[in-house]
């Protein structure tokens, strides 16, 4: 059995921060407490005065490249730098190639994970115009949800078939997660700028493309059919003060159906970022302007 003492460290946990000991037993937390004995000559102590501990974190929305595009990283070397930052739990996305849109597929990726991962995991199964009866195979027990592509993005898995939704959203009490970009919108203001500038369309105007209109239109429809069908939603990356409309905290978060989250990047970079850091900041969805970054910002804070 490994054991292992962590000494003396500014522990944070459920909002308080306190000094203390925390004791660790085959990797489970066995106890906290402001001053542990160990138990046996054997226990590893680690002296972490003058440091915070803090419980690990968990990313839900990761995209690796295995399978498919390992010469990017894979599995392994992924959840190792998610250990490096602290994340202990992760649930990656169906994007990859192939996409996770079989069980087959899905499986593979459990498969890799239980061999490779230096972290906890789930994965997320892809949704499509067409596989409506791999989806609702899909096992809520293992599988953290159903993943929706509602505007294009990197991938293959734009779901824009509106009978398909609403089938999707009627069919499974799994949580459903989306990205909310409308195809139309942004297709029309895609083919201004491509009408001007041809195929090489400057980074500055992608924000332009891929608007704030587009990324609200598509996330009121998604809160729309949850509504109706009385779906659980999540909205991945919210980039915009108009969507957060969308949202209310006036009921407590364990009776929520319709939930949503940000993205560090939203917060901190602009459109004007693009002039330096160009393509290492070209997401979807955009970053939007400064302006509309700080009421952004003042929505959420």
């Amino acid at each position: 059995m490994s054991t292992f003492l962590i000494r003396n460290a500014k522990i944070v946990n459920e909002g308080v921060i306190f000094e203390g000991d925390v004791l660790i037993e085959d990797e489970f937390i066995k106890e906290i407490a402001e001053r542990i004995s160990p138990k046996s000559s054997e226990c590893i102590i680690i002296d972490a005065e003058g440091s915070y501990l803090i419980p690990g974190a968990i990313d839900d929305q990761v995209h690796f490249r295995e399978p498919g595009l390992t010469h990017k990283g894979n599995i392994a070397s992924e959840s190792r730098a998610a250990i490096a930052g602290g994340i202990t739990s992760f649930i990656e996305q169906p994007n990859t190639v192939p996409n996770a849109v079989t069980q087959e597929l899905l499986e593979d990726k459990y498969k890799i994970a239980a061999e490779t991962s230096y972290a906890n995991y789930s994965f997320m199964m892809g949704g499509t115009n067409d596989n409506l009866e791999e989806v609702l195979k899909t096992n809520p027990r293992n599988v953290a949800g159903i993943k929706l592509f509602l505007g294009s993005s990197t991938g293959n898995m734009l779901v824009d078939n509106e009978e398909v939704l609403e089938k999707i959203f009627s069919s499974t009490k799994m949580l459903i997660a989306v990205h909310c970009e409308d195809e139309i919108t942004i297709k029309t203001n895609l083919e201004k700028y491509k009408e001007e500038y041809g195929d090489n369309i400057p980074m500055k105007f992608h924000h332009l493309i891929r608007s704030e209109e587009a990324c609200y239109l598509s996330s009121s429809k998604a809160i729309a059919l949850a509504k109706k069908t009385g779906a659980r939603l999540h909205v991945f990356h919210l980039s915009t003060a108009k969507e957060m409309e969308l949202f209310t905290n006036k009921i407590p978060l364990e009776q929520k159906q319709i939930t949503a989250e940000v993205c560090i990047h939203h917060l901190w970079f602009t459109n004007d970022d693009y002039e330096t850091k160009g393509s290492l900041i070209k997401w979807n969805p955009a970053v939007k302007t400064e302006k509309r970054q700080r009421r952004f910002c003042g929505k959420l804070y």
